[in-house]
């Protein structure tokens, strides 16, 4: 029956067109009962195999788990699950929807983390927005799982129990609203600046929104080489400046930034954060009509716009274009170069699960960038290979590349000691293929 079910279901589906989602969403939605389920991965012949599967046979792994905590990974699951935790208090474009409301994201998310990275996630969603609540049901959930993916948790209690989590419990940790989004963006811009000739070293930068993923992108693109002075971040109230230090006492990220960017001193709102900067990203309020194409035509030649708000971007690529600018990126299929975290942590998650990292560390989410901007440019196939102003990142559906993240992933974590797992590339490869594949 459940086979039949899906069936019809992909039937329908295939005659939807891709341009309008939203108006299906709620009735495939109520016709799965939602997107996931669990299945079994070992055999049931009869009845009699639950001897082995159940009672008696299992207490003996049982046993030999209390005597040494590493055969947890070779007699259970734990090695490929990951926990995606949220308070659903900073959901997509909608904002604190609740627990019960961001199920729904929570299970696309899991989808998206077996289908592209063969990792079996588990949506999380607590009935608390306590800082302190969130990491302590975290660490005590801990054991089932072998690595977390925090997701749609508000600024700025999100940076605080990431910290906690990361320095508190020995398994990969980090937040894709500031890892995974930063890791994709960086990628977008290595091969976008590689288009126009200019450096990121060299570059003025306007950021648009002060957010936990855009405090990300600027502190991944200064470890790529940005300067922090270059870089000017807008928020609510205007554009960061030493003035403004005072103001920011609550917010350790904002007030950091206040004091090291900015070098010119800058004052006012978007228009004059855009001004004459070569790169802009915007992670702000849905749009249209943020950013307006006049304040594009005022940054620098050659300009590059990253709009990414979602689901409306901040300005509408042709009107981006209309202002100036060479390259458009936003968060939507149906533009070219669409900045997604798809791109990045089912692959980082992947990496690091398979070399049983302790962490998720800066430099793998760099490595991370590094692999899906050197596949854009060199690994593509056919039509799909090499850079251009309409392709600075690859497309969801390029399997090879998550392979090429995941291994650089692993690679980077045994070169950083934080792996338990020594591997060659090689195996490395082989083993994640496999997964992926599955």
């Amino acid at each position: 029956m459940e086979e039949e079910k899906r069936k019809e279901g992909e039937k329908r589906l295939s005659a939807i067109n891709k341009h309008e989602p939203e108006k299906v969403a709620s009735e495939y939605h109520s016709y799965y009962r939602g997107k996931i389920e669990i299945g079994l991965k070992a055999p049931v012949r009869s009845y009699d195999d639950f001897a082995i599967w159940y009672t008696p046979g299992v207490a003996e792994p049982s046993r030999e788990i209390k005597n040494s905590r590493e055969r947890v990974f070779e007699y259970t699951n734990k090695g490929n699950s990951v926990a995606i935790v949220t308070d659903g208090t900073r959901v997509l474009g909608l904002g604190d929807v609740g627990a019960e409301a961001a199920l729904p994201v929570m299970e696309g998310k899991a989808m998206l983390f077996k289908y592209l990275g063969g990792v079996d996630a588990f949506p999380l969603c607590l009935d608390t927005s306590d800082a302190e609540d969130i990491i302590n049901t975290v660490k005590w959930v801990a054991p089932t799982f072998g690595g977390v993916n925090l997701e749609d948790i508000e600024s700025p209690k999100c940076y605080y129990i990431l910290q906690r989590l990361q320095d508190e419990l020995g398994m990969p940790v980090w937040h894709d609203d500031q890892q995974g989004t930063a890791l994709v963006i960086l990628a977008g811009v290595i091969n976008a600046l590689k288009i126009v000739g200019k450096r990121l070293s060299e570059i003025a930068i306007s950021l648009v929104g002060a957010g936990a993923a855009n405090m990300n992108v600027a502190k991944y693109l200064c470890l790529a080489g940005a300067k922090e002075g270059n870089i000017v971040m807008v928020d609510s109230k205007g554009i960061l400046n030493r003035e403004r230090m005072d103001d920011e006492k609550r917010d350790e990220k904002k007030r950091d930034m206040c004091e090291k960017t900015n070098k010119e001193g800058r004052k006012g709102g978007i228009k004059e954060a855009m001004r004459d900067t070569d790169l802009c990203i915007a992670l702000s309020t849905p749009g249209p009509g943020v950013i307006k194409k006049e304040w594009v035509a005022d940054m620098a030649d050659d300009a590059i716009v990253f709009a990414c708000a979602n689901p409306v971007p901040e300005i509408w690529p042709v009107e981006a274009e209309e202002g100036g600018a060479r390259i458009v990126a936003t968060g939507r299929s149906d533009f070219n170069n669409q900045v997604n975290n798809s791109l990045g942590f089912p692959a980082v998650f992947r990496g690091a699960l398979d070399v049983r990292a302790a962490r998720i560390t800066d430099e793998m989410c760099i490595a991370a960038a590094n692999a899906i901007a050197r596949y854009t440019e060199e690994e593509g196939k056919g039509k799909e290979k090499g850079i251009s102003e309409s392709r600075i990142i690859p497309r969801m559906e390029e399997s090879e590349m998550y392979v090429c993240e995941a291994v650089a992933v692993g690679m980077k974590a045994i070169e950083q000691g934080v792996a338990e797992k020594g591997m060659s590339m090689k195996a490395l490869e082989e083993r994640v293929r496999e997964k992926i594949s599955d």
